[in-house]
């Protein structure tokens, strides 16, 4: 059986790499990140966002941010917004009322055939093109 092909928001990895984290935030943050029964996919947005609030928010120092680029990279081949996830992210944008950068997490999500979208940012439950469900991992229940 082929792994669930998943997509984490930037939200879940500062979560994870944070150590101010709320306790319990980053324990299921960590714990969506190491399941073995999925394959998580994760875009060159997520991974500029990550770096950038680790650095502004998270007192990382440039050492630190190549390091985690060299993971991601290695670790997960971070996905590239091509032409059709642009055009997709805009129609989502009209259809849903998305923010735009949203739209583009969205956009890619989909355009990589993730089953489950990982975030707090977005509504709980809703599924968009009979595809992707978007799943709030810190909700109690």
């Amino acid at each position: 059986m082929p792994a669930d092909r998943v997509f984490l928001d930037t939200n879940i990895w500062l979560y994870a790499f944070m150590q101010e984290s709320q306790t319990g935030r980053r324990d299921v943050a960590v714990d969506l990140i190491s399941r073995k029964t999925q394959t998580i996919i994760v875009s060159h947005q997520v991974v500029n966002e990550v770096c950038v609030n680790l650095l502004k928010k998270g007192g990382a120092s440039e050492e630190l941010v190549k390091g985690l680029i060299h993971d991601f990279f290695s670790r997960y081949a971070p996905v590239a917004n091509n032409e059709a996830c642009l055009m997709r992210a805009s129609g989502l944008r009209e259809s849903l009322s998305l923010a735009y950068w949203d739209s583009l997490i969205v956009a890619s999500a989909l355009e990589n055939r993730c089953s489950i979208l990982y975030t707090e940012d977005m509504q709980h439950g809703q599924v968009i093109d009979q595809l992707l469900t978007i799943v709030n991992p810190f909700l109690n229940g």
